[in-house]
């Protein structure tokens, strides 16, 4: 099939020179800094403090720019389909995909259509961005120059891997669109995995790394009678900001903000507080069409009748070299959405809500939920489609819901395959109304928890039943971490604040309940003498292992190798759902792996970390470490490390600390897991306690750049200052946006 692709050699330079800002916009700034007060704590977290709303979204907007500016471009570069203007061929399909998913012309449309008291918050974003950039002429956007108010409803989703795209592959996109393309311009795949074999079984065993752990503790549950919330997302280190904001229109909220937002993503104010874990409902679809080519043009086949493939024009720059080239693709869509590639000689359009701007709405009134009823009303507009929620707040309500966003469809059809999209009978039938999806509220049981797993297994014997829900409503697998927490929460223990930080730090490693045994009885069969005996210490180490990392645990060190090289032997999930049963799939590699083959990979095993370290009796502290390099990417064995005891949460460990040798260093360091952490109990006063991977500065000469980093290891939370008159007590800056120099 062909497909029109043209490139247009537009020879523009790779350097984007600042952009100009008018006197009107600079006053405008100016007027608005005056409005907005920002304390920074001992910590170097801003509490910001405006007149309203909108002013307090400025201020944020410039306290993120002060801390990382950098994040903030690539997450709207990402988002606005623009990361090969930066990065060059390796990601230009990226940026067709999302581009064909998001258009930005009904962003714009949107905004100019939003009711006045949020097109301030919007303004306000950009101000924000805008008038950092004026302040700081030394900071060089690479592409974004000048911060538009619409970008906002390019991103409007605060989970880490927001983007839906229905199990249609990057691949795929690639394919359709490319054709020749590529080898007649000279574009190459770049590799997925540069730094070697040990990185590439890492990243495909933990490409699922992307999670997080949320539990609500009932009153009942609780030491002191108040409802408990505990938030441990689990995503890229650096990823978010901790910040409290504070208006007089009824504002005040305390949490993580995903860098370039200007709401609080996971958090909590004085009466409420909600965590989001990532999703695995079913809330996209690819559609299989038929199509044909007819007097020069594209139909597809619908209900017995052809429609016209609708075209819409993507232009993207590309750098190559010292310039950028300037790409047009024609991209295609059904009524159904866009075409992202095709598979079995039919075409793939996505259904999906990937750009909303009643979600980004959604997301702001649930800051300002002060009740329950509040709360669920935010919730009632069904437009969050990635997270699912768990709540807590001053009135002793716990509550769970699997996922917001959730189509009405045929529960007779397989919707984790692509579905016939010539028929009517595949169409959405609407959605599903708030009380429909699956929850839990105010559990018998006294705790609620997900860790990205079936919500089926939830609150004991509270658990939602699934004979209630349509199959695409919610997968039932079941993963290691959610094996760990019900064990930890579900007995008689009333937890207090810190026992239940203590339990979300808890380090035990449940799949190795399920393969080492096996592992000890292959081992009782080896028929050579001298392989036994070498292999004996090792699997003595393993056998008087307690199973709980640690930095003086060898055994960690062993398991984790082992473990790492067995999880790789797994055969990739047919669809993103079934992905989602980890421990299933693991049972039944367990069941059909032999006794020579599991020797095998401890041989494996044993033999890298030989040639990597000198010996595998090595230490995981010694190997597994915590470093912050003052350019975010160049870890080095020879500069200053801490040691950590946290492995990768795959494993079944609630903290999570995914590390990997890096570059050419010998040691692994960590680079995702634990980000914002907070606990929070509501009683007549709020009293919580918080973490950040590190520290909240990205500046290696702040104090609090690092200052974090050993309580983080640790698990040792400090003391959130959410009331004034605590923030003051502990003032290290005190400033006016603009002003801080």
């Amino acid at each position: 099939m062909k497909k029109q692709l043209l490139l247009l050699l537009c020879c523009l330079p790779a350097i984007c020179f600042a952009q100009k800002f008018t006197s009107a916009e600079i006053a405008r700034y100016k007027t608005q800094a005056k409005q907005v007060t920002v304390i920074r704590d001992n910590w170097g977290v801003p509490h910001i403090y405006g007149k309203t709303d909108a002013n307090v979204v400025f201020g944020l907007m410039y306290t993120q720019c002060e801390e990382n500016f950098k994040g903030i471009e690539r997450n709207y570069l990402y988002q606005l389909g623009k990361q090969a203007e930066v990065d060059g061929e390796s990601n230009l399909y990226t940026d067709v995909q999302l581009q064909l998913i998001a258009d930005s012309a009904e962003a714009i449309k949107e905004y100019k259509q939003s009711p006045l008291w949020f097109k301030k918050l919007m303004d306000s974003f950009a101000d924000g961005v805008n008038y950092y950039l004026y302040m700081h002429p030394q900071t060089k956007p690479q592409v974004l120059t000048h911060f538009e108010p619409w970008y906002a409803l390019m991103f409007t989703d605060g989970s880490v891997a927001a983007t839906i795209t229905g199990g249609i592959t990057l691949n795929e996109t690639r394919s359709f669109y490319s054709e020749a393309f590529d080898a007649k311009y000279g574009f190459q795949p770049t590799p997925i995995n540069p730094e070697g074999e040990l990185n590439n079984l890492h990243e495909r065993v933990f490409d699922k790394e992307i999670g997080s752990n949320g539990f609500a503790i009932s009153p009942k549950k609780s030491a002191t009678g108040h409802a408990m919330l505990y938030i441990n997302p689990h995503v890229p280190f650096y990823f978010r900001s901790e910040v409290q904001l504070v208006s007089e229109e009824g504002l005040n909220a305390y949490g993580a903000v995903t860098w370039g937002q200007f709401f609080i993503y996971q958090g909590f104010n004085a009466h409420c507080g909600w965590m989001h874990t990532s999703s695995n409902a079913d809330v996209a679809d690819a559609y299989a069409e038929k199509v044909i080519r007819k007097d020069r043009k594209w139909y597809y086949e619908y209900n017995g009748q052809l429609k016209p493939l609708t075209e819409r024009k993507l232009v993207l720059n590309c750098k190559k070299g010292d310039k950028i080239e300037q790409v047009t693709i024609n991209g295609y869509y059904t009524h159904h959405g866009p075409v992202l590639g095709s598979r079995g000689g039919k075409w793939l359009a996505l259904k999906a809500n990937n750009r909303s701007y009643n979600a980004l709405v959604e997301s702001w009134l649930i800051t300002k939920a002060n009740t329950y009823g509040q709360y669920t009303k935010a919730m009632d507009m069904l437009q969050n489609a990635t997270n699912n929620t768990v709540y807590a707040d001053d009135k002793g309500n716990t509550a769970f819901w699997y996922g917001n966003f959730m189509p009405k469809r045929n529960a007779k059809l397989d919707w984790t395959q692509p579905v016939n999209g010539t028929t009517p009978a595949t169409e959405w039938q609407g959605l599903h109304p708030l009380n429909e999806i699956v929850q839990v509220h105010n559990p018998a049981s006294g705790f609620i928890q997900n860790c990205n797993a079936t919500p089926f297994a939830s609150a004991g014997i509270s658990n939602p039943d699934p004979k209630k829900y349509p199959a695409y409503m919610a997968p039932d697998g079941q993963n290691y971490r959610g094996i760990n927490a019900i064990k930890l929460l579900d007995n008689p223990e009333k937890l207090t604040l810190e026992g239940m930080i203590a339990k979300g730090y808890d380090r035990y490693l449940t799949a190795f309940d399920v393969i080492l045994p096996p592992l000890f009885k292959a081992y009782e069969q080896v028929p050579d003498s001298l392989t036994k005996n070498i292999l004996n210490a090792p699997i003595q180490t393993l056998k008087q292992w307690d199973r709980r990392s640690a930095i003086n645990s060898v055994a960690t060190t062993l398991a984790v190798e082992y473990g790492t090289r067995l999880f790789g032997a797994l055969p990739r999930p047919a669809s993103t759902e079934e992905g989602t049963y980890q421990t299933e799939r693991v049972a039944k590699l367990m069941q059909t792996i032999t006794p020579a083959q599991q020797i095998a990979l401890l041989q494996q095993s044993l033999a890298d970390l030989n040639t990597r370290y000198g010996t595998w009796n090595t230490a995981w502290g010694n190997i597994n470490r915590y470093q912050r390099p003052a350019d975010g990417v160049s870890y080095d064995d020879n500069q200053p490390s801490l040691p950590a005891a946290s492995v990768a949460s795959t494993f079944g460990q609630l903290p999570s600390f995914v590390s990997r040798p890096m570059n050419s260093t010998k040691k692994r360091y960590g680079y995702s897991g634990n980000s914002f952490m907070a606990a929070v109990e509501f009683g007549p006063r709020v009293r919580a306690k918080s973490l950040i991977t590190g520290g909240q500065s990205f500046d290696p000469s702040s104090k609090n750049f690092t200052d974090q980093a050993q309580m983080y290891l640790d698990g040792k939370f400090k003391d959130i200052l959410f009331y004034k008159e605590d923030v003051l007590k502990h003032v290290q800056m005190t400033y006016h946006p603009g002003d801080e120099k």
